[in-house]
């Protein structure tokens, strides 16, 4: 029998097969080109920046500048009519208004009760708003005369709403609610001080604040309602739904983000009660140290102590205070779908 011969460097039969492995090379991850911005995206860009224009140019002006001042204030001993030249103090104001029991007693105490308004107003109002807003989502007759109604209060100026205030609530016979008492109570109700007792001062406050103020939340969540589709609530009464599950499955995820919008808008403005506290303070007998708020005392330190620099260091203090609560609320009640 005839073998054949491999030939002088053919390969091998078993080298040939075994499959061959390519060598192996480090291959780098591509990156996807970054899509190069379209004319239209440019343009919108353009547009956008022109139309925010006015508003950014008015926060900086009204805001970032006196803040920024403000700050540049509170490292100075500046004093109003004195003539001696404004002094660098550092952070001596802060010490101050931290440390010393003259003047963190005040600051905390009407940080307290800042924060009481805040914590009363901001459910209540906000629960208010959105029960009326309820109420004048209906096909009723002269429903614009109701819408009306309870939104007149919020064009009225707080310094009228806090006169008008006064007189209902004044001390002895004169005031309404004292003499509407012992109507109804066929003389068996007194005279009693609502302003001036520091029980009942800051209850008056927030009742008044809260009687101002709710139209307008009013409005933001009537006009959050008219966007639910009606054919949400009628799918909903076709399953048999009651009144109570089209509110909790319809009504409220239907206005998240607007009742987002108004606590968030509420609680910001309940830091910044001042005019009605300072009318009644000034006029009406109201108990200063129950209601004194931390923009009472920045104003009253500014203008009537003399005292510039201690009160930009209230403002500065309020200012972070505010800053980092609405931070952390935001985070808290923020809409699922801006993850």
């Amino acid at each position: 029998m005839k073998s054949v011969e491999r030939a002088p460097g053919a390969p091998h039969a078993r080298d040939q097969a075994q499959p061959v492995t390519p060598p192996v090379t480090s291959v780098k991850p591509v990156r996807p080109a970054r899509p190069a911005r379209s004319g239209r995206g440019n343009r919108d860009w353009l547009h956008g920046l022109l139309m925010s224009a006015p508003a950014l140019v008015g926060l900086i002006a009204f805001v970032g500048v006196p803040f920024g001042y403000a700050v540049v204030l509170s490292f100075y001993n500046v004093r109003l009519g004195s003539p001696l030249a404004p002094s660098f103090f550092g952070l001596e104001q802060y010490r101050r208004l931290l440390t010393d029991p003259d003047l963190s007693g005040p600051f905390l105490r009407a940080l307290l009760n800042n924060l009481t308004f805040a914590v009363v107003v901001v459910p209540l109002q906000t629960g208010l708003a959105l029960g009326l807003a309820i109420l004048l989502n209906r096909k009723l007759k002269a429903i614009g005369f109701f819408r009306s109604l309870f939104f007149m209060p919020v064009v009225f100026p707080m310094a009228l709403v806090a006169v008008i205030w006064r007189l209902i609530l004044a001390r002895g016979d004169q005031g309404m609610l004292n003499s509407a008492l012992h109507a109804v109570s066929f003389g068996n109700w007194g005279a009693f001080d609502w302003l001036g007792d520091g029980a009942t001062a800051m209850a008056s406050i927030i009742v008044l604040s809260v009687w101002q103020g709710v139209g307008f939340q009013m409005v933001i969540l009537l006009a959050g309602l008219q966007q639910i589709p009606t054919e949400l609530y009628e799918a909903a009464r076709l399953d048999r739904a009651t009144a109570w599950q089209q509110f909790r499955h319809v009504t409220l995820p239907g206005i998240r983000g607007t009742l987002v919008f108004v606590v968030m808008l509420t609680s910001v403005l309940s830091f910044r009660v001042f005019d009605q506290v300072y009318v009644l303070i000034r006029g009406g007998g109201l108990d200063e140290d129950a209601t004194r708020t931390v923009m009472y005392q920045a104003v009253t330190t500014a203008f009537d102590q003399n005292n510039i620099g201690q009160a930009s260091a209230i403002t500065v203090v309020f200012f972070l205070i505010v800053v980092a609560m609405t931070i952390v609320q935001r985070r808290v009640v923020r809409p699922d779908n801006e993850d």
